[in-house]
């Protein structure tokens, strides 16, 4: 193979990605954890498990051998978010730019994906790429905007975008690696609660309402994190949050449906091949806000579900029955 870009978790996402990038002819080696899957990948140019959709390209080959990246300039990094420590852990050394691409926080540190993966590259090396895509979409050759904010600044978008863009996948830059980052995780929360929404049956009021209200705490997030409010109504804010609040091919949409709908957490997950991120960045991320004094009502909401503590329709009337407040009080 000739690939200058390798892919790193071969779930939905990465596999879209892989997919993507392999439409113009170009080789792309796609890491898997799974060697029957690596072996269908390579054998049957299909993904059964994570994207059955997708007739995968011929330039696409699977290794479950990440020592097999070790020459490759730059890594798409795909796992899930609370995988994602131990996957770096394990990546060949070497001078490489990594393209974060899983949306979340970690549990138990509540540090972002590029704090995480500091231990394997240099701050100047990192890039986050994030905005509003489903997976079957986008491998189907589908129009697809996204973020790509580069740490290395235009140095490094120089490097990444020829690498990156295709005729229907369209990055646009941005330094701001941590209101990506933000972005990305908050709408996972987010599009759970916009989920019980659909789920109880209370309308698309109530569903724009959230959206909006939504938006409004991750604005006021990720400005105390740092982010700037343009990346947050861009892209990988404000795009993918209405795109992820508003259809069941959303895995995190559809666990909040679930749970309207009366099942737990734990008989909502049970049984998924894919991951939904917002129910493990709920809690760390209603954690971080209480510690540092953030209001975000809908997102407590969200942890106390997932937690067991109320049913769908009681953490509703809660939120109804806040105080009455200005619009825009604390939204910065």
């Amino acid at each position: 193979m000739s690939a200058k870009v390798g892919v790193v978790g071969a779930g939905a996402w990465g596999t879209a990605l892989a997919q993507a990038l392999a439409s113009d002819g170009s080789d792309v080696l796609l890491w898997a954890r799974e060697a029957d899957l690596v072996s269908q990948i390579n054998s049957e140019r299909r993904n059964g498990t994570y994207l059955p959709s997708a007739a995968l390209a011929a330039g696409v080959r699977a290794t479950s051998d990440l020592a097999e990246l070790a020459s490759l300039p730059v890594l798409l990094v795909v796992v899930p978010a609370q995988f994602l420590a131990s996957v770096i852990a394990g990546l060949p050394m070497g001078e490489r730019d990594l393209v974060l691409c899983a949306k979340g926080i970690e549990a138990g540190t509540g540090r972002l994906m590029a704090d995480v993966a500091l231990s394997a590259c240099t701050a100047d090396r990192l890039a986050v790429l994030s905005g509003p895509t489903f997976a079957h979409e986008v491998a189907a050759g589908l129009p697809t905007a996204v973020t790509l904010a580069c740490g290395g600044g235009r140095a490094q978008w120089d490097r990444l975008a020829p690498l990156l863009a295709r005729p229907a996948l369209r990055p646009y830059y941005s330094d701001d690696v941590v209101g990506a980052e933000i972005g990305g995780a908050v709408k996972n929360v987010l599009a759970i609660a916009c989920g019980v929404v659909e789920g109880l049956n209370l309308g698309q009021n109530a569903r724009a309402a959230l959206i909006a209200r939504g938006y409004a705490e991750m604005l006021r997030f990720g400005l105390a994190r740092g982010a700037r409010a343009e990346t947050l109504s861009g892209l990988c804010g404000l795009g993918d949050l209405v795109l992820t609040c508003s259809s069941t091919s959303s895995r995190n949409f559809s666990l909040g449906l679930a749970l309207g709908q009366g099942l737990t957490a734990a008989e909502a997950l049970s049984g998924k091949n894919s991951v939904a991120e917002g129910a493990a960045t709920a809690p760390v991320l209603a954690d971080l806000a209480r510690r540092d004094g953030i209001q975000m009502p809908i997102v407590e909401a969200v942890h106390r579900l997932l937690a067991g503590e109320a049913p769908a329709a009681a953490v509703v009337s809660d939120l109804l029955s806040r105080p009455l407040r200005d619009e825009q009080e604390h939204a910065l």
